[in-house]
């Protein structure tokens, strides 16, 4: 970035700590290649990644109260249960991003595999139909594979006296942190209850290169961090879905009916080992001839802790089915309970707001094929937990998209979902984002699992 940036990052600069050891004795900074260029993701574990997938994604990222039969939802265990085939979802995301300060703007690209899940009913609704089973009971079960954060900057500032360049900071940093996740969820009649195992893992490299030059004398002052997560921690979901309208005679609750969905879902603090490593060097060229190497700090190895804050959300969704879908959430992270043994930082609680919507012209149209589509819309509104100088940084988003149902052998129904995100990002009087996302989601649902095959 240009010398006129530093005005820009000089507070990012107050609250550097230096990253990441990669054992070797030339220059870190040349080595780490991020593939994006976010400066925010220099604090914390990085840039958060949406944890939801593309549907419930265009509809504002509702996840305490929202279940469907066909897709999936990770964030509150307890849908599973309401899962009546098995989906596998796929996610490809792209973004666009402008970031903009008082004088500066500089856009970029960016893109990636979302999310990669499996989940499936254990209870197979072919069988309980044939059995005639009133279906009160559910068991559903998922694994997934999704990235939790993202770390990529490179950053150059000059500071300068009189027109002189006096001395040269480069920041760099790369890496990312991701869950695998395991869920199990039960239901009996409206009640659901499910847990989340996660397993996260990761490993984060950051750089920071002063120079100080002078006509006789080069001074490089390298500071080059490194550490690693893996941990194992939980959250748990419930959720109660009942009928608001009098049923009919031979009315099936799956295809009819209006309901109501109360959900929530949240974790305790969370403690998960790091492995970290400082690389911190000196060098001095003298004349442009000898170079002499003053290694200031060498540690390996060094096995700490990283404490991961109590969240929690609340929703409510009405629905009526194959028609509306309506929802409304409220999420809070205690993130001031963060710590990082490896990297000592202050963050912020935060909070967040959404509101979605879903809607279904005419499920069952035989000759428009766009009258059975699902269109969706949705807004939030929120805090991240990092913070310039106490000014915490905010977020705000209107998402948009649709759900193209597929009709694939044996009549079953899968999708293709399309996501779109416009939304601004971080502080408007230091450094602000805005962007577009894109999420393309595809679900492949089959009912034969678990199915039992009978034969008279």
């Amino acid at each position: 970035m240009s010398s006129s940036r530093s005005r820009i990052f000089g507070l990012l600069f107050g609250l550097l700590f230096c990253g990441q050891l990669s054992a070797q004795i030339e220059s870190s900074s040349d080595v780490i290649n991020p593939t994006i260029n976010s400066p925010f993701s220099r604090f914390g574990l990085g840039d958060f990644m949406d944890q939801y997938f593309a549907a419930s994604g265009a509809m504002g990222g509702l996840r305490a109260a929202y279940q469907d039969p066909y897709h999936m939802n990770l964030d509150n265990p307890a849908s599973l249960a309401s899962l009546r085939a098995t989906a596998f979802e796929v996610g490809l995301g792209a973004r666009y991003s402008s970031w903009e300060s008082p004088s500066v703007v500089d856009n970029q690209w960016s893109g990636n595999l979302r999310y990669l899940a499996l989940g499936f009913p254990l209870f197979n609704p072919i069988n309980e139909a044939l059995d005639r089973k009133d279906g009160s009971t559910g068991w559903g079960m998922s694994i997934a594979l999704v990235p939790y954060t993202l770390v990529g900057y490179d950053i150059e500032s000059r500071v300068t006296d009189e027109n002189f360049d006096v001395a040269t900071n480069v920041l760099k940093g790369k890496g990312g942190t991701y869950r695998f996740r395991w869920g199990n969820a039960f239901r009996y009649k409206g009640f659901s209850a499910g847990v989340n195992l996660n397993y996260s893992f990761g490993k984060l490299t950051q750089n920071r290169k002063v120079s100080f030059d002078s006509l006789l004398v080069s001074y490089d002052t390298e500071f080059l961090d490194e550490f690693s997560i893996s941990g194992v921690g939980f959250d748990v979901g419930l959720q109660y879905r009942f009928r608001l309208d009098k049923p009919q005679e031979d009315d099936n609750s799956a295809t009819a009916g209006q309901f109501l969905t109360i959900g929530a879902f949240g974790n305790n603090q969370n403690e998960i080992r790091t492995n970290s490593s400082r690389f911190y060097h000196r060098d001095n060229l003298v004349n442009y001839t000898t170079d002499i190497r003053d290694t200031l700090l060498f540690e390996n190895n060094i096995e700490e802790r990283l404490n991961l804050p109590a969240q929690f959300s609340v929703g409510v969704t009405y629905e009526q089915v194959n028609k509306l879908k309506l929802g409304v959430e409220y999420s809070v992270g205690n993130w001031s309970q963060y710590r990082n043994e490896a990297k000592e930082e202050s963050l912020m609680d935060t909070y967040k707001f959404s509101f979605g919507a879903e809607y279904v012209p005419n499920i069952l149209s035989y000759n428009n094929y766009f009258e059975r589509v699902y269109y969706r819309a949705g807004f939030y509104y929120g805090t991240d937990p990092r913070h310039v100088d106490g000014s915490q940084l905010r977020q705000v988003g209107l998402t948009f998209g649709a759900g193209f149902p597929i009709v694939m052998p044996r009549q079953q129904v899968s999708f293709f979902d399309i996501s779109f995100e416009i939304g601004q990002f971080g502080l408007n009087e230091v450094l602000n984002e805005t962007y577009g996302k894109l999420t393309l989601g595809f679900t492949l649902n089959d009912n034969t699992w678990f199915l039992k095959r009978k034969f008279n």
